[in-house]
């Protein structure tokens, strides 16, 4: 089994006017194919600013970022956005579904960025949503559903393109116990099922019991697992 992420000596500092913010100080860090790791820490230790840097959508100051064999410093742009649509799925705290659109078009968006046609963009769509047993909500806007149900549906978008990767930053945040613990079983279940490496980022320790590693990051250095 391989690594599906290879995080070497990754530095991300931010300018604020003259002063340098290091939000990530040198963190080292490999993920297998098929692993479903936790990463703790309070807020303000790096945790969103390490995920975004995985999934390419922010560029380390210094270090090197291997995701699926790939070192993200060789893409750029468009190359860049295309590698991430076919091997990265992401799930963010408050969904981000686009509320004009029904569930399976949030769910067709990233097939239909790769091309995919129309039809068979749906048919997944529906098949996706029929596996987190939504179905029967297909159709229905973003504000017709529960907090656990859009979460769900961003679930099945980030599955749309088949990725080796699940990044998912706080996707329990806003829910109540019963949706935590539902998203979280359907992450699992994913990570299982289908052998697609998962990262979540949380503070909460029932996310946590929900991973074969947890890794502790404060002040933007692992500090343990």
């Amino acid at each position: 089994m391989g690594n599906v992420i290879e995080l070497r000596g990754v530095w991300k500092v931010y300018k604020m006017g003259e002063v340098d913010v290091p939000a990530l100080r040198g963190v080292d860090l490999e993920v297998a194919d098929g692993e479903l790791l936790c990463i703790m820490g309070p807020s303000g230790s790096g945790k969103t600013t390490l995920l975004n840097v995985i999934a390419g959508l922010d560029a380390p100051t210094r270090g090197e970022v291997v995701v699926a064999g790939v070192d993200l410093s060789s893409l750029k742009g468009a190359e860049l956005a295309r590698f991430r649509l076919r091997n990265i799925g992401l799930v963010f705290q408050f969904h981000n579904l686009l509320p004009e659109f029904t569930a399976w078009e949030n769910v067709a968006i990233p097939m239909l960025a790769l091309s995919l046609p129309l039809e068979e963009a749906r048919e997944r769509s529906i098949d996706l949503l029929r596996e987190l047993e939504l179905e029967d909500k297909a159709d229905r806007r973003p504000h017709q559903l529960s907090g656990g149900e859009r979460q769900r549906v961003a679930v099945a978008r980030a599955l749309a393109n088949n990725p080796k990767l699940i990044l998912a930053d706080e996707p329990t945040g806003s829910l109540d116990l019963a949706s935590k613990r539902a998203v979280m079983g359907l992450l699992r279940r994913v990570n299982e099922e289908a052998g697609v490496a998962v990262i979540v980022v949380s503070h909460d320790s029932l996310v946590a019991s929900y991973a074969e590693r947890v890794v502790r990051l404060v002040d933007g250095r692992v500090e343990r697992e």
